[in-house]
């Protein structure tokens, strides 16, 4: 990640989580409240437009054979408002033929009932229309009419500003207040995360133990997690700690045996005496040169970080290379070491150097503890690395024992303890199923051979 990168924070997050869906809703509120208000101006002017009608309509007469209207000033005066907006009436037979008016204003065809209402726009004019069906009262004449009533926006316009204004005012008050009650509220939320936070952080690094603190029950779960964290690096560290001591002794006596050694040589003036304890420090260089080189192969198996990458590989090969890289050293010490592969590849998807190095060490720990004859074989159905010998063998109850590291099987051995435990570890990388076994139960001397089984084919 880059350095100039921040990911945002979790309050920041949890705001717009919460405030962007409360701004999606308040703006549905204020067009709800537009539209209520202006619903609520329309119903207000139309009961005016309804009332202007009426008594228009109070006020038509038939005289002379025809209709007559004496339009009282009060009838307009109900229309009028603050707004000043323009007023039309106007008044038709049941023909639709015009009879009286200052305007004449189109018909409604739809709609039932005696009264009608209509948006309309007229000589460039937005006008609200109402439309009055009604009859000249008499029972001698019940000729039918119209009285059309009309008026410009203005006030309609006016009226609904105002009350959504009001309803705007209150939307924004009870908006504010609950940003600030959400504000408030993450916060307090996060209050527990805030404290575990600093709890970590005033943490002494060097310290593992286990976290106290009393926190929510989400929280609670990160808590045990990092308990758990801890738990496994304190278990770590002990191990740790308790193989370098070990390494540490087993390198400090060698190299104190070199020492005496060479103290003890510088103090000889025979050739001879200086002779044979050469060739005493050369074995233990070897000796101690072969530890170190397991102790680094146990150590770059064990890293967490180390991430091998495998691939398929022939064991047969595996196993030829490791006879020829033993095969001077076995012949020097008498031994007779052999391979016995199929006449075809052998494919397993596996780490080819950790493979190299558990037929090394099992080939070394076979030449070390007695055997004479060392068999590296390459197995089918299941695939299988084995490395058979003629020594003594381990006896049962020793053989999860010598799985560990820096235990001797035989105290008159010449190994370091750490061979098996490094094969162990690779069959367990490899999850290989790994068998100690006698090469011949019955003999006077059993032998041992160490199995490799693979549980996990390769890929095609």
């Amino acid at each position: 990640m880059s350095p100039a990168f921040k990911p945002p924070s979790l309050y920041r997050r949890l705001l717009i989580w919460l405030l962007v869906p409360m701004l999606a809703l308040g703006t549905l509120m204020l067009i709800q409240a537009y539209l209520a208000s202006r619903d609520t101006a329309d119903r207000a002017f139309d009961r005016l437009l309804e009332s202007a009608s009426l008594s228009i309509a109070e006020q038509v007469k038939r005289q002379q054979g025809q209709l007559w209207m004496d339009l009282p000033p009060a009838a307009l005066k109900i229309l009028a408002s603050n707004a000043e907006e323009r007023v039309f009436y106007a008044l038709y037979d049941a023909h639709g033929n015009f009879i009286s008016g200052n305007a004449e204003l189109p018909r409604i065809d739809s709609g039932q009932g005696d009264m009608r209402f209509a948006n309309i726009q007229w000589h460039d004019m937005a006008l609200r229309l109402g439309v009055r069906r009604s009859k000249l009262e008499g029972w001698r004449n019940r000729q039918p009419f119209e009285v059309r009533v009309a008026h410009t926006r203005e006030g309609r316009e006016a009226l609904t500003q105002t009350l959504f204004q009001g309803s705007m005012l209150r939307l924004i008050a009870m908006a504010l207040l609950a940003i600030g009650v959400v504000l408030l509220g993450v916060r307090m939320a996060l209050m527990p995360l805030t404290r575990l936070r600093r709890a970590i952080r005033a943490r002494d690094p060097r310290t593992l133990a286990p976290l106290d603190l009393t926190l929510p029950r989400e929280l609670a779960e990160l808590r045990e997690t990092l308990n758990d964290l801890l738990a496994r690096m304190r278990r770590v560290r002990t191990n740790q700690e308790r193989f370098i001591g070990d390494a540490s002794h087993q390198l400090r006596t060698p190299l104190a045996g070199l020492s005496a050694r060479a103290e003890f040589a510088l103090r000889q003036d025979d050739p001879r005496a200086w002779h044979d304890a050469l060739d005493v420090m050369r074995g233990s260089a070897d000796k101690t040169a072969r530890l170190a080189s397991q102790l680094l192969s146990l150590t770059r198996l064990n890293n967490p970080e180390s991430m091998p990458e495998a691939r398929d590989i022939d064991l047969c090969d595996i196993a030829r290379q490791a006879v020829r890289d033993a095969l001077a050293s076995s012949h020097r010490a008498g031994i007779d070491l052999g391979v016995e592969t199929p006449s075809h590849a052998v494919i397993q998807h596996a780490v080819e150097w950790q493979l190299a190095e558990a037929l090394t060490n099992l080939i070394d720990n076979a030449s070390r503890y007695g055997a004479s004859h060392i068999t590296v074989r390459v197995g089918e159905a299941p695939t299988r690395l084995e490395v058979e010998d003629d020594g003594p063998g381990i006896p049962e109850a020793q053989r999860l024992l010598v799985l560990r590291p820096f235990h001797r099987g035989m105290e008159s051995g010449q190994g370091s303890g750490l061979g098996l435990a490094i094969v162990d570890g690779i069959a367990r990388a490899h999850a290989a199923r790994l068998t100690l076994m006698p090469a011949r139960p019955n003999a006077e001397s059993p032998g041992l051979c160490v199995r490799l089984h693979f549980t996990k084919e390769s890929t095609p």
